[in-house]
């Protein structure tokens, strides 16, 4: 068992964030920009409050006799005492000999010329509850990066464009919130990778790493941006497009839902009713359309299915979502090219227009490299032999 060093990562950025994010906004209070503190207030204590959630239900506290945890979710306290928890089991393994619990059964991606070998490991107790806390930060770090730290970012990039300047204390926090953005970026892919291939025994490598890195790095960076170009200039007829791929985009999964006439899977959570299941995947339609105001989920959401997302590479998806994405921007820069008051000279702001979309199809070339080259189950969905680095065995 690994130390959970990404249980420690994303307790930090959401500590700083939340510092960071209050600090902020009582600066705004003190030079009267009203909107600018409730703005700021609002995603953060909504991105918190979403997190606390999400740590709650997957630990399944409800259920469970444990008022002071409950306490301290309620006091926006709870991931700094789950991460405590899952150091403090960490540290006990090993001491105190117990029985396993269960048998997790893993397939080994196959290699040249072989068939999938069936392992078998035993997990105990202590093991368990920490990959449940691995599980709930994974899924927290999505919510506080796609809920909160986009719309902040985008916000004190809005802010910092406006006024023509960049304290340290907003860089600080733009810092901060890209940094959230890209991890949360990062944890859906490989939440995305180990939930479409759950049957497999999966490792990301560095090389893995890196290309989600500079993939998610530049798409995010780029379609920011462009928003925030755009809102300079159109104010706040820009609100209307982000608001439409908001609502497109958490309406698609009801609207193939309801076309294929399905009922919806009772075992998502086996103690929640048919309106807490309804209520719960309403909520994970709405976070799925936040992820994807920014960039791709990396997976497509199948409601009728026990596992709310849909196994097979459909690579139609993918193309479908960036050629539309794309398009989007490419207005939005023409819309920011004609309407914009801070250049007084065309050839800058065409350049500078140029390079968002040249950096935005960059960061499809990173997807392509790791999808064909780095993608740790690539084996199971490219042909036979084509798979291979040169060189490799």
């Amino acid at each position: 068992m690994k130390l959970p060093i990404s249980i420690f990562v994303s307790v930090s950025l959401f500590t700083a964030e939340t510092t960071a994010a209050l600090y902020l906004s009582f600066t705004y209070s003190s030079t009267s920009d009203r909107i600018y503190r409730v703005l700021t207030l609002l995603f953060t204590l909504l991105s918190s409050v979403l997190v606390q959630l999400t740590l709650s239900f997957i630990h399944r506290d409800l259920q469970k006799d444990r008022p002071f945890v409950l306490l301290l979710h309620i006091l926006q306290l709870g991931p700094i005492v789950r991460c405590a928890e899952a150091f403090y089991i960490y540290g006990s393994l090993g001491k105190v000999e117990e029985p396993y619990v269960s048998i997790l059964r893993k397939k080994r991606l196959p290699r040249s010329g072989e068939a999938s070998e069936e392992v078998e490991e035993q997990v105990g107790r202590a093991e368990r509850k920490i990959m449940t806390h691995h599980a709930a930060f994974a899924r927290a770090s999505v919510v506080q990066a796609f809920m909160g730290s986009a719309p902040q970012l985008t916000l004190q990039a809005y802010i910092s464009l406006l006024h023509s300047a960049v304290p340290i204390r907003r860089g600080t926090m733009m810092v901060i919130s890209m940094l959230s953005v890209v991890y949360g970026a990062l944890r859906c892919n490989i939440l995305a990778i180990k939930i479409k291939y759950d049957d497999y025994e999966v490792k990301i490598r560095p090389a893995a790493f890196l290309c989600i890195l500079l993939w998610r790095s530049l798409e995010i960076s780029t379609r920011v941006a462009v928003l925030v170009l755009a809102g300079s200039a159109l104010q706040l007829w820009v609100l209307p497009a982000v608001l439409l791929d908001l609502l497109l985009s958490s309406l698609h999964p009801w609207a193939q839902f309801w076309w294929s006439g399905a009922q919806l899977p009772r075992d998502v959570e086996r103690r929640l009713e048919h309106s807490g299941t309804t209520v719960a995947l309403c909520l994970l339609t709405v976070l799925y359309g936040a992820v994807s105001v920014f960039c791709w989920p990396a997976t497509e959401l199948h409601l009728a299915h026990a596992d709310v997302v849909r196994r097979q590479e459909n690579w139609r998806h993918p193309a479908a979502y960036y050629a539309l994405h794309f398009a989007e921007n490419v207005a939005l820069v023409l819309l920011w090219f004609f309407f914009q008051r801070d250049f007084h000279q065309p050839l800058l702001a065409a350049l500078l227009g140029l390079q968002l979309l040249l950096g935005y199809l960059a960061s499809l070339c990173f997807m392509l490299v790791l999808y064909r080259f780095c993608h740790p189950c690539r084996k199971l969905y490219l042909p036979q032999g084509s798979c291979e680095l040169p060189g490799n065995p």
